[in-house]
C-alpha cells in the first residue's frame, strides 16, 4: 500500500528525493504522513484540494482490498 502511494506522489513532483512517507499503524487504521518540498505542495494538493481528494480515494480503494482503513495527511 505504501509503494502505491509513493509511486503516485513521486510522479507528481519534480524533486523525488524530497518525498518522505511515514507510515503509522494502529489496530483499526493505517495513517500515512506525506512530506514533499514546500514549493511542490501545490502540485500534490491540487486546486481546491481536488488532487489530494483523488489520492485519498485511490488509497482507500487499495486499503479496502486489504480490509483496512487508511488516512493520508499532507505535511508542508
Amino acid at each position: 500500500m505504501e509503494e502505491v502511494l509513493k509511486i503516485i506522489i513521486s510522479n507528481l513532483v519534480e524533486n523525488k528525493e524530497a518525498v518522505e512517507i511515514n507510515k503509522v499503524d494502529s489496530e483499526k487504521e493505517t495513517k500515512f504522513e506525506v512530506k514533499v518540498a514546500k514549493e511542490e505542495m501545490g502540485r500534490v494538493i491540487g486546486r481546491q484540494g481536488k488532487l489530494a481528494k483523488s489520492i485519498r480515494t485511490v488509497m482507500k480503494s487499495v486499503a479496502t482490498k486489504e480490509h483496512k482503513r487508511v488516512s493520508i495527511e499532507f505535511i508542508g
